[in-house]
């Protein structure tokens, strides 16, 4: 390959969408075992490559220069082989920063905590040094090099202001995981992941759901894969152009999710966008009469709501995890918190809020076949609607005008 990613597990990059959006050379992901990284690095078969987990600081030795700023992070994430010589680079200083900076966080005179001590974690404690943190402390499993461990941290550093995680709990497919109690946390005014997927890890949603300015990883990723596209490709990438992709892969990516009540007209825009879009619609409900082979009726009459809502809590852990879909959610769906947290850790929630006069009962929908029961359940579930969304759009006029207000909403969100 002239121009890749190497690292052990690579099957869901987002890097090969992104490079080759930032710079006109192909890019390819090639995973390596350990055994396979000697041969590789000494055949030098390459222009440039990326480098990720575990091997950030297993290919230094078989560099011929080293930048500065990688040498005294103790890792590198960017080799440019310059006529034979393999030049390293950390690019992913670059991308901390920035992602440190998007959502306000600003760690001079602060302490921080960084989870982790592997080579992400150095260029995490590089740039917050940088930045000028009053305190930079690893927490480790094992207490390693003399780091507080995680009781510890809890214990003796509970005064910790800025949060930064570096080691992979949370990351897909483990994405319930989440590597601290941010409860145990009281002055925290930021919260960092650097994990991408899921877009929003469980510890970013529980910083947000705090009001805890956080970040997960896409940024960084997009931003320090800039810098390294300027090296391969000697050019310079604009600003604009890097926040174009970074909006371009985040919107491909994640999944659109509608809620509302039933007949808000999830479904008719559902459609629309799934065609528009060229993305797959997963329907809850559908899912849930699919899997049960009968009628949501049959199934409130013959086991009740909790059994409906424990299968629909099902179909939203199983669509938690994929990506760049069109979600229609039943009526119901985010009532259950732990249904809005499995949507939200890859999906935008939008909210599509049609006025009452154009909501109609349905036969087949137990808790809305009456004009009664609608505006019932609407005085309940409007304020969590309102609560647990990402933006809402005023669903009242054409489908048409419906799907371009949801992709505007998508472009500020």
């Amino acid at each position: 390959m002239e121009y890749g990613l190497i690292g052990e597990h690579l099957s869901h990059s987002f890097s090969k969408n992104i490079h080759e959006k930032l710079a006109p050379y192909t890019y390819e992901l090639h995973e390596l075992r350990p055994d396979e990284l000697d041969s590789f690095m000494r055949s030098k078969e390459f222009k440039g490559i990326n480098v990720t987990i575990p091997y950030k600081q297993a290919v230094i030795p078989y560099l011929d220069e080293i930048s500065g700023q990688a040498r005294s992070i103790g890792a590198v994430n960017t080799i440019v082989n310059r006529n034979g010589k393999l030049c390293g680079f950390n690019t992913d200083y670059f991308g901390m920063k920035s992602m440190i900076e998007r959502p306000g966080i600003e760690p001079a005179g602060k302490k921080v905590l960084i989870l982790g001590t592997g080579g992400t974690s150095k260029t995490a404690y590089a740039v917050v040094t940088d930045m000028g943190a009053s305190e930079v402390l690893k927490v480790s499993r094992t207490g390693k090099e003399g780091w507080p461990t995680y009781e510890e941290a809890y214990e003796k550093h509970a005064d910790a202001e800025i949060i930064i995680n570096t080691t992979p709990c949370g990351m897909y497919p483990d994405i319930d995981d989440c590597p601290v109690d941010l409860s145990r946390f009281q002055n925290l005014c930021g919260v960092i992941d650097a994990i991408y997927n899921p877009l929003r890890t469980v510890l970013i949603l529980e910083a947000q759901k705090r009001g805890i300015p956080a970040e997960g990883g896409l940024y960084m990723l997009v931003v320090q894969a800039v810098y390294a596209a300027e090296l391969f490709a000697d050019r310079k990438i604009t600003g604009e152009k890097c926040n174009q992709v970074f909006t371009e892969i985040l919107n491909a990516k994640r999944n659109i999710v509608l809620s509302g009540m039933s007949l808000a007209g999830k479904t008719t825009l559902g459609t629309l966008l799934s065609e528009r879009l060229g993305r797959k619609l997963e329907d809850t409900d559908q899912m849930i009469i699919r899997r049960e082979q009968r009628s949501i009726t049959e199934i409130f009459a013959t086991d009740g709501e909790q059994y409906f809502r424990d299968r629909e809590t099902e179909m939203t852990r199983i669509l938690a995890p994929q990506t760049g879909l069109v979600i229609a959610t039943g009526g119901g769906a985010v009532l259950r918190p732990e249904n809005v947290d499995a949507l939200k850790k890859n999906g935008c929630i939008i909210f599509l809020d049609r006025p009452f006069d154009q909501i109609l009962p349905a036969d087949d929908r137990p808790l809305a076949n009456t004009k009664e029961k609608v505006a019932a359940l609407l005085k309940k579930r409007y304020p969590i609607y309102k609560a647990v969304c990402d933006d809402s759009i005023t669903n009242d006029l054409t489908p048409e005008e419906g799907i371009a207000r949801i992709l505007a909403a998508l472009q500020k969100v």
